[in-house]
């Protein structure tokens, strides 16, 4: 930081020190121009002249108003005002106390709006000017008088010019600080749309491999002492399942990592392309499943090749845990026009989280991630018995903001 800069800062921490330089300042000049002949034989001379002892009261008075023209403006050129009215009637020859006015008006029309600088300066030119030209010693056409036209009119001027360049400034830093605003909100709704997004793919591995770990491990110990052959089988299941579990977290999880991180996971998400083996994980797990496609078997958005993905394992998943044993369950993919149909149905009497009730977030997951891709999921039991899980996913969409 630079002197001048220091010695700005300092000044306008000390706006009354600032303004009583301003007024001595504004003193001196008047009681100089005081000494000014404009009539001399070569035009404006300096004479040795001394002011009237009126005029230098007047000075006074009217550079002493200019030390609280901050606190009251209004009052300080009605002051300087009154002061220089004074002058102009009876000063001969006139002194320059009309420039305690010019500042005051000028400090008038920085701090309020354009229209009172507007009333102001008309009001303050007409009786100056007028008073002047009508009722002082001097003729109406005299340079004094004149003078003190063009003075009032460049003091409310160039006030309003200065307000109008802080208003300026001021609308622009408004608009960079309320732009940082809408950055920084932008940024941590981006974070908490990942991160749900990341508990929603958490909650659906896990949801799945522990249900399937529960259903082995309870095979396994049914059958652990007459059959230790189909016992070891249902390990090998718990086993491959937990695999599966870890490999999954560790790829949803990795997501957290830096971008630049070597140990960032580099597999691709799950999509339908991985269903087989998806309905192979349940079926070693005993759930009867039957898969019927019709999708084209073109490329899907991987949004919504995801989606479609989640979909199916949340609904096997609800299946396995909700519509008792000995259900049956069937997966249908189909490509209908620009979208991608998708429907999970069983037959199991179950109810439960599978019908909405049972309070947990395998539906509400479905729904936020299918709404995510503006597409819509229907869901409810069906006449008869069992469960129905419907999903439009839109092939060409973008993600709601």
């Amino acid at each position: 930081m630079n002197t001048l800069e220091r010695a700005r800062r300092r000044l306008r921490s000390h706006p009354t020190a600032l303004d009583a330089a301003l007024a001595a300042g504004v003193l001196a000049c008047m009681v100089a121009g005081s000494f000014v002949d404009p009539h001399g034989p070569d035009g404006a001379t300096w004479a040795v002249r001394s002011p009237d002892p009126l005029s230098l009261v007047l000075m006074a008075l009217g550079a002493a108003a200019l030390v609280l023209r901050r606190r009251a403006p209004r009052t300080v050129l009605a002051l300087t005002g009154g002061v220089s009215l004074v002058e102009c009637v009876t000063g001969d020859p006139r002194a320059p106390v009309a420039m305690s006015a010019v500042v005051a008006l000028y400090t008038v029309a920085s701090a309020t709006d354009r229209s009172t600088t507007w009333r102001a300066g008309l009001l303050t030119t007409t009786v100056l000017t007028g008073a002047a030209m009508l009722a002082g010693p001097l003729p109406w056409y005299a340079q004094e008088n004149l003078g003190i036209l063009a003075w009032t009119g460049i003091g409310a001027t160039a006030g309003d010019a200065v307000r109008s360049r802080r208003a300026f400034v001021h609308a622009i830093r408004e608009r960079a600080e309320r732009a940082e605003r809408t950055r920084e909100e932008e940024a941590r709704r981006r974070v908490a749309e990942e991160r749900l997004r990341i508990a929603r793919d958490l909650h659906d591995v896990v949801a799945h491999h522990i249900a399937l770990v529960n259903v082995q491990a309870g095979v396994a110990a049914h059958v652990l002492d007459k059959r230790p052959d189909q016992a070891k089988e249902a390990l090998a299941h718990v086993r491959e399942a937990g695999r599966s579990a870890l490999n999954e977290l560790r790829a949803t999880v990795g997501l957290l990592r830096q971008s630049g991180d070597p140990e960032a996971p580099t597999e691709p998400a799950p999509g339908l392309d991985r269903l087989d083996e998806l309905v192979g994980t349940f079926r070693s797990a005993g759930l009867h499943v039957e898969v019927a496609r019709a999708d084209r078997g073109g490329d899907l958005p991987a949004a919504v090749d995801l989606a479609a993905y989640r979909v199916v394992q949340e609904a096997l998943t609800n299946v396995q845990k909700h519509a008792g044993p000995g259900a049956r369950a069937e997966v249908s993919v189909v490509r209908v026009g620009p979208d991608i149909e998708v429907t999970v149905i069983d037959d199991g009497p179950g109810q439960g989280d599978a019908s909405g009730s049972g309070g947990g977030h395998g539906l509400l997951g479905m729904r936020e991630r299918v709404g995510a891709l503006r597409g819509t999921l229907t869901t409810g039991p069906r006449y008869g018995g069992g469960f129905r899980v419907h999903a439009i996913l839109p092939v060409e969409t973008r993600t709601r903001a």
